[in-house]
């Protein structure tokens, strides 16, 4: 599910604030091991 959710984001179709709280530190975890920020763009350096 977290997978589906970081995709979902990528691609503009969830807000990380629709991610259920139970699954939210999972997929900001998988976010910021892609280089981006819960709304799905990258980390500016």
């Amino acid at each position: 599910m977290v997978d589906i959710y970081v995709a979902l984001i990528i691609y503009g179709r969830r807000t990380f604030e629709q991610v259920p709280s139970i699954l939210q530190s999972k997929v900001e975890e998988e976010l910021t091991a892609l280089s981006l920020n819960t709304d799905g763009t990258p980390v500016q350096e």
